[in-house]
């Protein structure tokens, strides 16, 4: 038995972990709980922060033992894995299980299940569902506000926390995973069926991520030769900017060429000019000499 405190005087309550009833009434019955519970934990296995537990005591009330239901299969989203005796609620920092499941025995009285649908109602269940195996019939109700309200179409219905759909076969229920595969039955677990699906499902995701990282590796290869034509692109462009220059110099080389060859031209000119000026300086000193050398005046 789990022990809890009250806080005030050290008084001492004791929370049963058992409530002297059997699991199940009949085989069926029981091999539905364990198809259910046992799917849940399969299928949160790998998140550390759902928990799962068939036929566990459920106390919502501190100090308040005999306030307690255990339902066939409950799952509480944000609590941690682990064992445990008893669901104490203010123990998993005030969280309700948020999905409860219920199969009905021939045994089930109605009052009973009356008060089992009151008391998920007002402790906080989000999802509750009721499944009677020997009618394959499925009732299920979601929380608006304070109030559970029925789900008229259950057939189809996928469950808003567990991603979970739930179909009414020709001879009993069939619930699908997210991923379309169907929920393991309790033969399944029996004959290692569940184990080939776990493998089939690895296999996919192997697939998957194979195909992922094939995708990935597909949009680096188109991307690296997007950037190879860039790069291509650019260096013609830097080609042809070369060339360009490169036409440019030697049109400049020619025009450099053309101006030297005007500028020699030029000089030669000047150097004419200016031995013609000199030649014409020469003549006139002459002329002046032989003036004088007649008395006459070079200016007259």
């Amino acid at each position: 038995m789990s022990a809890g405190i009250k806080r005030g005087k050290p008084l001492y309550i004791l929370y049963p972990e058992s409530d002297g009833q059997p699991i199940a009434e009949n085989t069926r019955q029981f091999r539905w709980i364990v198809t259910i519970a046992g799917g849940l934990e399969a299928i949160f296995a790998d998140q550390d922060d759902v928990f799962v537990a068939g036929n566990l005591l459920w106390y919502p009330v501190e100090g308040r033992p005999d306030i307690r239901v255990a339902p066939d299969a409950l799952v509480a989203f944000g609590r941690p894995k682990g064992d445990r005796g008893s669901y104490m609620q203010w123990l998993e920092a005030g969280v309700a299980p948020q999905v409860v499941f219920e199969v009905l025995s021939p045994g089930n009285r109605h009052r009973e299940m009356v008060r089992k649908f009151r008391f998920y109602e007002e402790y906080g269940v989000e999802e509750y569902y009721l499944y009677d195996p020997e009618a394959n019939e499925l009732e299920g109700w979601l929380r608006t506000g304070d109030e559970l309200l029925e789900i008229v179409q259950i057939d189809g219905w996928v469950s808003p926390r567990l991603g979970l759909r739930f179909v009414i076969g020709v001879e009993e229920l069939e619930i699908y995973r997210p991923n379309g595969r169907r929920l393991p039955t309790y033969e399944d677990v029996l004959l290692g069926r569940d184990g080939l699906a776990k493998k089939a499902d690895a296999a996919q995701q192997w697939a998957e991520a194979a195909q992922q990282r094939a995708e990935a590796a597909e949009r680096q290869a188109s991307t690296a030769i997007q950037r190879m034509q860039q790069a291509l692109q650019q260096a013609e462009a830097a080609q042809r900017r070369a060339e360009a220059v490169d036409r440019e110099i030697v049109v400049a080389q020619r025009q450099a060429e053309v101006a030297q060859r005007q500028a020699e031209a030029a000089q030669r000119q000047a150097e004419a000019a200016q031995r013609q000026a000199e030649d014409e300086r020469a003549r006139a000193e002459r002329l002046g000499e032989r003036l004088r050398h007649l008395g006459e005046s070079p200016d007259a």
